[in-house]
């Protein structure tokens, strides 16, 4: 597997912010309605899990700038 890069090369500083700031808005409202709907402990376990596979899924799949003949399988 190859690990594919957070930011493309193509992004400016801008961008970058734009992206991480857009990651912890919705970061938060994952959490709030977990919270919201499975309590404080089920909540943050959601919380956990979602995340952790949305991260998983940004993190494989390829983006547009990438290398092409990076092949994930």
């Amino acid at each position: 597997m190859i690990a594919l890069a957070y930011f493309s090369e193509n992004n400016d500083r801008i961008d970058r912010g734009g992206k991480i700031l857009a990651d912890i808005f919705c970061a938060a409202i994952i959490l709030l309605f977990a919270i919201t709907f499975f309590g404080v402990l089920g909540g943050l376990l959601g919380f956990i899990i979602l995340e952790g596979a949305l991260l998983a899924v940004d993190y494989v799949v390829p983006h547009r700038d990438d290398a092409s003949g990076a092949l994930i399988r």
